[in-house]
């Protein structure tokens, strides 16, 4: 999902600390990734995401901190609650597809900043955030993004229940 609200705020640091941010895309959350690899992407699974994402509303978030995993830096969404239900309900419908390939478990929902350099780089980076935050975003639509021609690019809009 794209959160341009955050993007002004996260831009140079993402071009500079996030090796997915070197491909394309600007600030975003993610629902479920990898997913279904664009080709298997027909008319009966476009109608289901259609219908899935329908089942949710929109919602707004907050980014007012900042929060780590190992090695990444990312702004903390609150509430979480409506992006692990987006999470859950496209798992529940796709579960040969968990997310991160089920690497990392149960992630918490993120915006990443930083997922390169060290510790001393992503202090750095978060003195400078938590100076311009909070951040508050409206969602109401999810992108289907794609890997084409080395970049990654929106290819089809799922608007959220109105």
């Amino acid at each position: 999902m794209p959160v341009p609200e955050a993007d002004a705020l996260v831009r140079g640091w993402r071009a500079r600390y996030d090796t997915a941010a070197r491909h394309g895309g600007t600030a975003h959350l993610t629902v479920l990734f990898p997913f279904l690899h664009r080709d298997r992407i027909r008319t009966p699974e476009r109608a289901a995401l259609a219908a899935l994402f329908t089942r949710h509303p929109p919602f707004t978030l907050r980014f007012e901190r900042c929060g780590s995993f190992p090695g990444v830096l990312y702004l903390v969404p609150e509430p979480a609650a409506p992006l692990r239900a987006l999470t859950a309900a496209a798992v529940e419908r796709w579960p040969s597809h968990p997310p991160y390939g089920g690497l990392f478990g149960e992630l918490e929902p993120h915006l990443t900043v930083a997922n390169s350099g060290d510790a001393r780089i992503h202090r750095h980076i978060e003195a400078r955030l938590t100076e311009r935050l909070p951040v508050t975003a409206r969602i109401d639509a999810v992108d289907l993004v794609v890997h084409r021609a080395g970049r990654w690019q929106p290819w089809l809009t799922f608007p959220l229940g109105r």
